[in-house]
């Protein structure tokens, strides 16, 4: 009879952020794969959880999958934890769940701390829709286009940041998303935890004013804003933008985007209106 896969989510700094269940199901599992054994040996040293680990990280994930896959259709209990966090959540893992849920191994996730959430909770931006991207991409070009596929998004944004890119990250949001509110939240749980509120200009000048900037940070970005409804006549519309540079096919493109209509229907349009 195979095993168990179970998802457990440890503390994102404080140690005292883990369920009861989350403690149980380690103590009792036959094995734990960790993203770092050093990391999670500190948790589980200190609930005297003693419990065999193996690594299972970015760089041996594809063999480790494979390898745990096996050992749960022998009927081994697994545990998988990241160092902070829900596993799989800018996190490996999904590998071993998908070769999991293909073998027929149940799959338990055991919830806890988020990072992403407990910095939105505690943001003061809408919580009624987010947009979790993780991490941005490191090249200046590669992070402009993601930030230019999210900036119609009507939903708070959600970013992890490492300390030496936060910089480079909140330039390029002032740069393809204005003036909008942001939230850094720093170190969260930890004993520095921190939240600095402004623009994203106003965010950055506070952290470069500091020389040197340590901890992990959550960056979030409030939604994007509807454009009030545009009672141009259509032609008018595209004849404004024509007048501007723009070639009319091009024109037509721009409005019918933002009006939510077809080409064809601008087009015509346009016509009826001259």
């Amino acid at each position: 009879m195979p095993g168990r896969l179970y998802l457990v989510a440890t503390p994102i700094g404080n140690l005292e952020d883990i369920t009861y269940r989350a403690v149980r199901v380690l103590g009792e599992v036959d094995l734990i794969a960790c993203e770092d054994t050093r990391q999670t040996r500190k948790l589980l040293d200190h609930y005297a959880i003693s419990k065999p680990t193996i690594s299972y990280h970015e760089h041996n994930e594809a063999q480790r999958a494979a390898e745990l896959a096996e050992r749960l259709l022998a009927g081994a209990s697994v545990a998988l934890v990241s160092d902070a966090g829900m596993p799989l959540v800018s996190d490996p893992g999904y590998r071993l769940v998908r070769a999991a849920i293909e073998a027929g191994i149940p799959v338990e996730p055991i919830p806890g701390p988020s990072a992403a959430l407990a910095a939105l909770a505690a943001s003061g931006l809408p919580t009624d829709a987010f947009h979790f991207a993780g991490f941005l991409p490191a090249k200046s070009g590669q992070r402009a286009r993601a930030l230019e596929g999210l900036k119609e998004e009507p939903a708070t944004l959600i970013f992890y940041e490492a300390p030496h890119r936060v910089l480079e990250t909140l330039e390029a949001i002032a740069q393809v998303l204005g003036a909008r509110p942001v939230v850094a939240a720093r170190e969260l749980t930890k004993v520095h935890e921190e939240f600095l509120r402004g623009s994203a200009v106003e965010v950055h000048a506070q952290l470069a004013a500091r020389g040197s900037i340590k901890g992990e940070f959550t960056l979030l970005v409030g939604k994007a804003v509807a454009p009030l409804p545009d009672d141009t006549p259509v032609g008018d519309a595209v004849d404004e933008l024509v007048r501007a540079g723009a070639a009319r096919m091009d024109a037509i493109k721009q409005v019918a985007r933002r009006r939510g209509l077809s080409k064809r229907e601008v087009y015509e349009q346009a016509l009826r209106d001259r």
